[in-house]
């Protein structure tokens, strides 16, 4: 079998193709990536049975040969952090809307099966006392450019699979965390602010809920999605964990021997999503179940990560912080 996964360098796109070279010996894997700032090649270092084309999801004559050449497609390529698609949209909606049609009219054209990763931002947020879950029906209300980009490439896949018959799947999880993920993003940036002696920053108050899912367990469930999951459905990712921003911060502190409170305060992002949380009912179905059933295992397991491959974050810290410290965050 021979698959090509968009965005593939990136964190969670990365983390799936290890987990596929690991337990699917019979599986090729062609990574096609734009090698944006997102996407690290040595995030696929040792790896056998993987080759990487630097490349634009949006380019058809890139697309199309790669397409053409597959069995399956796994879509994991996308802008993807908020923070950027309040400054600059337009990328979100050039790699985000075009960049999944383009790849939707390549399956069309070639019969190749397809998974598209999506988020669970495109349906909004919650209110904190609210007790209901996101579900497959649950009516999208994004906040953001990035979120709303998502919910059309969603929309997009849905329209393909049903007026062309395209053999799809979607999923759509909550927040990931784990090896591998860019040093800007909440969990990585705050393990490596302690690991160079840094206070953490926390948005706001910190109250802001998340459904927490270690990236492994993300991509056992996008592959039981592939290999039983029903054509045209939406199954939304999770594994149960729940914690707002604070108790994070809190956790990770504890974990290297820092007083819970140790942490700065900074502004608020605008649009700010109260809480996630997802109905994995219908994953639950399909006989998967998360490896990180507890949060705190799963968190010790990424700080440990963090510590011991220093050399795949640090050529990155320090543009990163500078990029932080224009908007006083």
């Amino acid at each position: 079998m021979k698959i090509l996964v968009t965005g593939g360098a990136g964190f969670i796109g990365a983390n799936f193709v290890r987990t596929t070279v690991e337990e699917k010996p019979d599986v090729e894997v062609v990574v096609l990536d734009k090698l944006t700032y997102a996407g690290n090649a040595a995030s696929l270092a040792g790896l056998d049975r993987v080759t990487l084309i630097e490349g634009d999801i949006a380019d058809a004559d890139t697309v199309d040969p790669l397409v053409r050449d597959t069995d399956l497609v796994v879509h994991f390529a996308a802008e993807s952090h908020n923070d950027n698609s309040l400054n600059d949209p337009s990328p979100f909606i050039t790699t985000n809307i075009v960049g999944t049609f383009t790849l939707l009219e390549a399956v069309r054209r070639h019969g190749v099966r397809f998974h598209h990763i999506s988020t669970d931002e495109v349906y909004g947020d919650l209110e904190l006392d609210d007790p209901a879950k996101f579900t497959p029906s649950t009516p999208y209300m994004p906040s953001s450019p990035y979120s709303s980009s998502k919910a059309a490439s969603d929309h997009l896949v849905r329209a393909w699979v049903r007026s062309f018959g395209v053999e799809a799947t979607l999923s759509n999880c909550s927040n990931n965390y784990g090896p591998y993920q860019h040093i800007e993003k909440f969990i990585p940036r705050t393990v490596t602010n302690l690991i160079d002696g840094v206070k953490p920053r926390l948005y706001g108050a910190g109250l802001n809920v998340r459904d927490w899912i270690h990236v492994r367990d993300h991509n056992t469930a996008v592959w039981a999605i592939i290999e039983r999951g029903t054509i045209g459905e939406t199954y939304l990712i999770g594994a149960d964990g729940e914690k707002n921003n604070l108790e994070v911060v809190q956790m990770i502190l504890e974990e290297f021997g820092y007083d819970r409170d140790d942490f700065v305060h900074v502004n608020d992002r605008p649009g700010h999503d109260l809480r996630y949380a997802i109905d994995n009912t219908t994953l639950l179905e399909l006989g998967w179940e998360p490896e990180f059933k507890d949060f705190k295992s799963g968190l010790a397991d990424t700080i440990a990560w963090y510590r011991s491959n220093e050399d795949w974050w640090r050529p990155q810290k320090a543009e990163v912080e500078a990029k932080y410290a224009k908007t006083g965050q």
